[in-house]
């Protein structure tokens, strides 16, 4: 339940259209939910303006259907990361008009939309083999509320492709750079623009590559100031903090 809600159940409530007892039973789940599986928080959306999302791995089909079914209940925007074809065949059958990103492998279902933002998300990825965390960035920010605009493919390696779309950047409210090898493209692209980079090394790369670990300690040691580092393959954190970054930077407009 998000601020508009409560908004309109105690202007219902003050109109005389919802009873006091109705009002309660809608509210009686605030602030968590304990389904025996997990506790869902649905007090999360009114702390930081978006609702709990929910990371798949490591969790049973069964698990995960219970925790769909309250959300499609409540009607709460939802979004599953981490989930593959199997989760959402599950999900389809509890919502119909679930969507899906196989390359993210992300699962989202909006009932109530953000506005959307002036500015967009940028999103580069250095090569093809980082699109996958890429798109579950995208997908996250755009669950909410923010446009976002794609440049793949637009590594270092043939750094003319990385220039010849510079133009972009300064239009964004925020930019997401995914890179694996050496990750030395935010560096570049922090040293091309005023706005702010969110970096998010892969695991992409041979055996010195360490997983991912080169990139991530790459892209920390930058020298290109305005550059902030996600973990390793996490998509969904950098398009959180690239959406939550546009939304305020289009909010103090």
């Amino acid at each position: 339940m998000n601020q508009e809600r409560i908004k309109e159940l105690l202007e219902n409530i003050r109109d005389g259209k919802v009873s006091v007892d109705r009002a309660l039973e809608r509210l009686r789940n605030l602030p968590f939910e304990d389904i025996g599986v997990a506790k869902l928080d649905h007090h999360r959306s009114l702390r930081t303006g978006y609702p709990e999302v929910v990371y798949c791995e490591g969790k049973s089909i069964e698990q995960i259907g219970s925790i769909a079914k309250v959300y499609v209940e409540r009607r709460v925007n939802m979004l599953l990361t981490r989930a593959g074809d199997e989760v959402f065949r599950i999900v389809r059958q509890i919502e119909p008009g679930a969507e899906y990103n196989s390359e993210a492998r992300c699962i989202w279902k909006t009932y109530d939309p953000l506005p959307e933002c002036e500015r967009p998300v940028v999103v580069v990825a250095a090569g093809t083999s980082d699109i996958g965390v890429a798109e579950e960035a995208c997908v996250t920010a755009g669950t909410m509320g923010c446009r976002v605009e794609k440049q793949y493919d637009i590594g270092i390696a043939g750094i003319h492709r990385l220039l010849g779309v510079s133009e972009i950047f300064e239009k964004a409210g925020a930019i997401v750079v995914v890179a694996g090898m050496e990750g030395a493209l935010a560096s570049v692209v922090g040293g091309l623009t005023s706005r702010p980079v969110i970096a998010v090394p892969t695991s992409v790369g041979y055996g010195s590559a360490f997983g991912g670990l080169a990139a991530l300690l790459g892209m920390l040691n930058t020298c290109a100031p305005g550059v902030a580092v996600m973990n390793i393959d996490n998509g969904f954190g950098a398009g959180y903090f690239a959406a939550v970054v546009c939304r305020d930077s289009c909010a103090d407009k």
